[in-house]
């Protein structure tokens, strides 16, 4: 049997060791994005006519099983795995050695969590320098609520709520993204110093974006959103969410490459929250170091986002901190690179800790040597 127009293999990072676990782990095992990071198994899944066929699988094992399912799929496999291991490059002039932490700036007056705090340009760009001074490595700087059930607003609105603020933060040496699902505001913005491109429509919610996001030759970040906003929480259903996500995640890589945009330009976030249920979320973040398969950073916005709520008891948005400190730890203990969070000084405070705990050596053998400067 031949590999099939429907046959798709995802290869998902299992047991991920930090570096001192991997030292002593035997057997092969690969990076993850190129660290800090390791793995030494991944779990196999064949989406074919025959259904779904599911493996855990040592390193060595991957290819000889996939080219058992189907022949030919063996060539594929070696493909992902060496996208999942390849170090990724930098972004906007930020290397991702380290987790970067990206603040939200909603400029707006009906955000789910914020609206209204920064709609004064003046106070965004005291607040985003703030942020800076806290960690943020990137501002995100959105003029257009995508909370459930918000309404869209003109383009003109959207450019007089972000253009000032995108200018005052460039002008303070800022790394500014423009979160925006529309081509002339992402022309505008870039022209007045924005690094990066955030679009919940992952570049395919207006016509121009394509054309727009290749000439600005700046990073961008494709999104995945079920609908759109007004109607995404009215019962989004998936098959296999994280799979399902996947493969619209790699269309638009495809279409991005189509239109001269560069992999090496383009970050992923699954959408948290965007046309997913309580349960899609979870898995999503359970599941979230498969995307490293598309050969990309991975971005993570939980923030603050209703899940964290129904989890518990009903927190409101700005009480919701314990909970999205828990997703960003989870998710960086699944290697995504970015954090996009409201909440910047204590985001970072969390990832100095998590980076120091993953530096620290492992075993009852270990020196304290490397410690006492931390004393």
């Amino acid at each position: 049997m031949t590999m099939g127009a429907q046959d798709k293999l995802t290869l998902r990072p299992l047991g991920l060791w930090d570096p001192a676990e991997g030292e002593a782990a035997e057997g092969p095992r690969r990076l993850l994005a190129g660290g800090p990071l390791s793995f030494g198994h991944c779990e196999a899944v064949l989406r074919s006519d025959q259904g779904l066929r599911r493996a855990a699988l040592s390193l060595p094992a991957i290819e000889a099983w996939a080219e058992e399912q189907t022949p030919g799929l063996g060539a594929e496999a070696a493909a992902i795995l060496q996208r999942l291991s390849s170090p990724r490059g930098s972004l906007g002039g930020l290397t991702l050695e380290r987790p970067r932490i990206m603040g939200i700036l909603n400029i707006t007056p009906d955000s789910f969590s914020d609206g209204g705090d920064r709609f004064d340009p003046e106070v965004a760009v005291r607040d985003g320098l703030a942020m800076l001074e806290e960690g943020a490595d990137i501002l995100d700087v959105g003029g257009e609520s995508t909370r459930p059930g918000a309404a869209a607003i003109s383009l003109e609105e959207e450019r007089a709520r972000v253009l000032p603020v995108v200018k005052g933060l460039v002008q303070a040496g800022a790394c500014v993204s423009i979160d925006t699902r529309h081509a002339a505001i992402m022309q505008d913005a870039v022209a007045a110093g924005a690094a990066m491109i955030n679009d919940v429509t992952a570049l395919a919610g207006d016509p121009d974006s394509l054309a727009v996001a290749a000439a600005a030759e700046v990073p961008v970040i494709l999104m995945h959103m079920q609908g759109e906003p007004r109607t995404m929480q009215q019962d989004p259903r998936y098959r296999h969410v994280a799979l399902d996500i996947y493969d619209y995640l790699a269309e638009r890589l495809e279409a991005c490459a189509a239109a001269g945009i560069a992999l090496e330009r383009l970050v992923v976030d699954p959408g948290i929250g965007f046309g997913k249920t309580v349960a899609h979320n979870l898995q999503l973040l359970e599941q979230i170091a498969v995307f490293h398969g598309l050969g990309c950073p991975v971005l993570l916005g939980a923030s603050r986002k209703s899940f964290i709520a129904r989890l518990s008891h009903g927190e409101a948005p700005k009480d919701r901190l314990p909970g999205s400190l828990a997703a960003v730890l989870f998710a960086l203990q699944r290697g995504v690179q970015i954090l996009r969070v409201h909440d910047v000084a204590e985001t970072a405070q969390a990832v100095a800790v998590w980076q120091a705990m993953m530096q620290a050596p492992s075993g009852f053998g270990a020196t304290d040597k490397g410690h006492r400067a931390l004393v």
